[in-house]
């Protein structure tokens, strides 16, 4: 696990969500979700908060698990929430907006997936090989 790149990752998605929560147009206005001049109901507002602050809190939590079982679980979470972020909003958006959203929640879900499944760095990796065989 490459608990810098989740760490960092996590932080990114925290910052996104805040902002997005104090701003939605952010979010609303790439996804297609405003009217013709750009505006985005109060509606929309009020369905995207909840989705921001979930990145807040899911993003935060990686930054503050510790390392191990905890950031692990946080990560699957984050995936768990882009994935599914990837599919329904792939499924719902306005057709020439589905693309770029299934890529950039996609994106994000591989990042996290990326800390996870890469070691610190190969000389860490060696080391406890290493250790690993000598207990052997």
């Amino acid at each position: 696990m490459h608990a810098g790149l989740l760490r960092l990752t996590g932080a990114a998605t925290a910052l996104y969500g805040v902002t997005v929560a104090l701003r939605p147009a952010l979010l609303a206005g790439p996804s297609g979700l405003v009217d013709e001049t750009g505006a985005v109901a109060p509606h929309t507002e009020v369905c995207l908060r909840p989705l921001a602050w979930r990145d807040a809190a899911s993003g935060l939590a990686m930054v503050l698990a510790p390392e191990g079982d905890a950031l692990r679980l946080a990560a699957l979470v984050r995936i768990a929430a882009d994935l599914g972020d990837a599919v329904l909003l792939g499924a719902t958006l306005p057709r020439e907006r589905r693309g770029m959203a299934v890529a950039v929640s996609a994106g994000w879900g591989a990042l996290s997936v990326a800390g996870l499944l890469l070691p610190v760095s190969v000389d860490r990796w060696r080391a406890a090989r290493r250790r690993a065989v000598a207990r052997s």
